[in-house]
């Protein structure tokens, strides 16, 4: 696979994202939401930056077993329970994403959300990648 991070110069410099991913490859892998679970399906962390922690692990251990990388991710989105308390952790949140991903940035969002499947969990990530 290749990919290309497009960051246009008229646009707010991207921080912890890019604002758009070329990448041509013949594999789409799409990864259904993931959260702060456990292997025995229990939310794990009482915190975001521990939920975001196994939250993001499990969508990489799911990409993984795809046969896929974090530098193959075109798309994450992630959604919250509380954008501001996102906003206020995510310097902590971005070293979290730079030592599990590296700095290889997907595009990507944050959505606000009422509440998520599993009501303990504060954050879950979907995505999709491009693989050879």
């Amino acid at each position: 696979m290749t990919t290309e991070r497009v960051n246009p110069s008229g646009l707010a410099p991207p921080t912890g994202f890019s604002h758009a991913v070329v990448a041509s490859g013949s594999r789409v892998v799409f990864l259904a939401g993931q959260t702060a679970l456990d292997g025995d399906g229990k939310v794990a962390g009482a915190t975001l930056p521990e939920q975001f922690e196994r939250a993001l692990t499990n969508l990489l251990a799911a990409l993984t077993a795809a046969g896929g990388t974090p530098s193959d991710l075109a798309r994450v989105t992630v959604y919250a329970t509380d954008v501001a308390a996102y906003r206020a952790q995510a310097p902590e949140l971005g070293r979290l994403w730079r030592k599990l991903a590296g700095r290889d940035y997907p595009a990507m969002a944050v959505v606000e959300v009422v509440r998520l499947w599993d009501e303990e969990a504060l954050v879950e990530l979907d995505g999709f990648a491009v693989l050879p």
